[in-house]
C-alpha cells in the first residue's frame, strides 16, 4: 500500500511539473523571457510562489527543461525521417512537413525558441540549444548539397542561403498561424511546397 501510494505521488508531482512547464513556455513565449518572473508562473499555475521550488530550483531550470524536451524530440524525429531513406527532395518535403506539425502541435515551444534563440546563445548552460540547432541545420542542408549533386535541385543556388530561406519561412509562420482558422499543418505544407517547387510565376 505504501509503495502503490508513493507511485501515485510520483505520479502527480509529474503531471504537475509537465503542467507548470506549459504554462511556463506559453508565458514566456507571449511575454518574453526577461519578463516573465516565476511568481507570474506560479499565479498561472494557481500554487503559492514558494511551492514553484519543489518542482523546479529556477526559472533558468524551468527554460532549460522546456527546450531540452523540445529540441530532443525535434532532432530525433527529424533523424528518424532522413534515415528511412528516399530521394533528397523526398526527405526535404518530409522534413518541411513535420516542422509545420511541430508549429501546430508544439506552438509556444516553437514561439519561445524563435523569440529567445539570440539570447539563449550567450548564456551559460543552454549551449545545447546552439549545438542542436547545428545539428538540424547541417542534416538538412545535406539534403540541399545532395539534391544538387544528384540533380534533383539546381546547383546555381547557394546551399545555406536556400536553407536559410526555408528555414526562416517555415519556423516563422508560428507568429501568425492559428489552428482551425482555414489551414492545418498538412494544408500549410502542401502550400509552402508547391511555392517552394513550382515558384509563384504562373505557366
Amino acid at each position: 500500500m505504501a509503495t502503490t501510494a508513493r507511485g501515485g505521488r510520483a505520479e502527480q508531482s509529474s503531471e504537475r511539473r509537465d503542467q507548470i512547464l506549459s504554462i511556463a513556455a506559453r508565458l514566456i513565449a507571449r511575454r518574453g523571457y526577461a519578463a516573465t518572473t516565476v511568481r507570474d508562473i506560479a499565479d498561472e499555475a494557481g500554487m503559492l510562489f514558494g511551492s514553484l521550488y519543489h518542482h523546479f530550483s529556477s526559472k533558468e531550470e524551468i527554460l532549460q527543461e522546456i527546450l531540452r524536451g523540445f529540441m530532443v524530440g525535434l532532432l530525433q524525429r527529424f533523424d528518424e525521417i532522413a534515415a528511412e531513406g528516399g530521394s533528397p527532395r523526398d526527405i526535404l518535403d518530409k522534413l518541411i512537413g513535420h516542422a509545420f506539425t511541430t508549429i501546430e502541435s508544439q506552438p509556444d515551444a516553437v514561439g519561445l525558441y524563435q523569440n529567445e534563440l539570440s539570447f539563449l546563445a550567450r548564456q551559460p548552460g543552454f549551449e545545447f540549444v546552439g549545438e542542436n540547432s547545428e545539428r538540424i541545420e547541417a542534416l538538412w542542408l545535406a539534403q540541399l548539397e545532395e539534391g544538387q549533386r544528384v540533380g534533383v535541385f539546381r546547383d546555381s543556388l547557394d546551399a545555406p542561403i536556400a536553407y536559410r530561406f526555408i528555414r526562416d519561412a517555415v519556423w516563422s509562420t508560428v507568429a501568425w498561424y492559428r489552428p482551425g482558422r482555414g489551414h492545418t499543418a498538412q494544408s500549410l505544407t502542401e502550400n509552402f511546397l508547391d511555392l517552394l517547387h513550382s515558384g509563384l510565376l504562373a505557366d
